[in-house]
């Protein structure tokens, strides 16, 4: 087995080659499946009403997932243009829903008598689309799973029984992409979870993989939860569909918390902006079937994709943090020496609208689509003119134009204005 130090540096040489795919994803979806769905009333319903395990593990009896589930989230995945799948494969209520040997309180021993991950991997090669696996550290089920922190037989049982869960998940199902850890509780280092040893063992098995930072390791990437919050190093932020559960909630309850397919759209902008991705969630309904309340704005999304696509996939070039906020209602993605500006809000005055900061001249400026756009460079100002007046994205309302320089384009936010520049003012021109 390697030290710490030097299997850092191992993956580390062959960080660029496995997540290259990654990197050019940018959206994944995220599948929050398991006895809770049931509930209705959050993932963690096990532990925030306190029900004791005896009383919970009464639903995997009922657990119930339709045939053809698994086929219906990736199909749905495919068309809101996400190029990558996680799945809850044992959350924290200790769960399996594999065949798994190791914890007999799965969902082949219950409920639907089936292999779900099975069905799952199946559903995403078919539409085309990487794998990844969520296990969770906590257990609320296993005896060991709160006593693990202070006894040392018990923790040696725990951190076999993860080892043991994990290998069957990257044994039984062929090439798996992502291995997507999440809660160590209650231990609070990785030298207590055996991170470094199970980590090494698991990337034996699957040589390619990619693997998060919640191990208590580094690894391959971050993993900011309910928030867009830009990191140095690769990073995914993983966003529910409603900011009040990861699991399934009642779909017309939930409405006027869930997100439209603008805000995705937002959101999508922040990860792209900063080079990092997306990982949206769905919480199936208890017979594993999509709420209704996530139809439209990922069917939406996906068709403004098809069109928008480039400023989304591929390789993007991180910029600081107020490059090129170039106006009040748009913001960038960039890729090499293009700037793709996504407007929220459509409002050229007498067919004009200007941008500020950039003090490279474009070569071209277009629409998305390739409809070139009229404009002059007056200082560090980009005028745009003869712009429709009518908003020409016909399906979210936000278009995006391409500017395109010979080179990387330099650029000052608010450059006029030293009491945003730190005393510094560029004369205007």
């Amino acid at each position: 087995m390697l030290s710490k130090p030097e299997y850092e540096k191992q993956i580390a040489e062959t960080r660029d080659e496995r997540m290259e795919w990654w990197r050019e994803a940018r959206f994944g979806m995220f599948i929050h499946y398991g006895l809770y769905a049931q509930l209705g009333r959050n993932e963690w319903a096990m532990a925030c009403e306190n029900i004791p395990v005896e009383e919970y593990e009464k639903l995997a009896d009922t657990f119930s997932p339709k045939e053809g589930c698994c086929r219906e989230w990736a199909a749905l995945a495919k068309k809101a243009g996400c190029k990558y799948m996680v799945l809850t494969t044992r959350h924290h209520e200790g769960f399996s829903l594999w065949d798994s040997k190791v914890n007999p309180y799965n969902s082949v021993n219950y409920g639907p008598h089936r292999d779900i991950v099975r069905e799952f991997v199946d559903a995403c090669r078919e539409f085309g689309l990487k794998i990844g696996f969520y296990t969770s550290l906590m257990d609320w089920h296993h005896p060991d799973g709160g006593i693990c922190a202070y006894d040392t037989e018990a923790r040696a049982r725990f951190t076999k029984y993860i080892r043991d869960l994990n290998e069957e998940l990257l044994t039984n199902y062929g090439k798996i992409d992502i291995l997507w850890y999440d809660v160590p509780a209650p231990m609070e280092t990785w030298e207590g979870w055996d991170s470094l040893e199970r980590n090494q063992f698991l990337r034996s098995i699957q040589p390619h993989i990619i693997i998060n930072n919640r191990s208590r390791l580094d690894e391959d990437f971050g993993t900011p939860e309910g928030e867009i919050v830009a990191e140095e190093r690769d990073w995914e932020a993983c966003m529910t569909f409603n900011d009040v559960s990861w699991g399934y909630l009642d779909e017309t309850q939930v409405i006027p918390f869930s997100y439209t397919a603008q805000r995705i759209a937002v959101m999508l902008q922040k990860c792209c902006e900063r080079c990092g991705n997306l990982l949206l969630n769905v919480g199936p309904k208890p017979d594993g079937s999509v709420p209704e309340d996530v139809k439209e704005p990922l069917a939406k999304i996906g068709e403004w994709l098809e069109v928008n696509g480039e400023a989304v996939y591929g390789k993007l070039t991180k910029t600081s943090g107020n490059q090129n906020q170039a106006n009040g209602v748009s913001r960038p993605s960039t890729k090499g020496n293009t700037v793709y500006m996504w407007n929220k809000i459509w409002h050229p005055v007498d067919g004009k609208m200007g941008v500020g900061g950039f003090f490279t001249a474009p070569k071209k400026i277009s629409f998305i689509d390739g409809t070139p756009i009229d404009f002059e460079k007056k200082g560090d100002r980009i005028i745009l003119s003869n712009l429709p007046e009518e908003n020409p994205d016909k399906i979210l309302g936000m278009p995006l134009i391409k500017f395109e320089f010979d080179s990387f384009p330099e650029y000052r936010f608010a450059s006029y204005f030293p009491q945003l520049n730190k005393g510094m003012r560029r004369e205007i021109k």
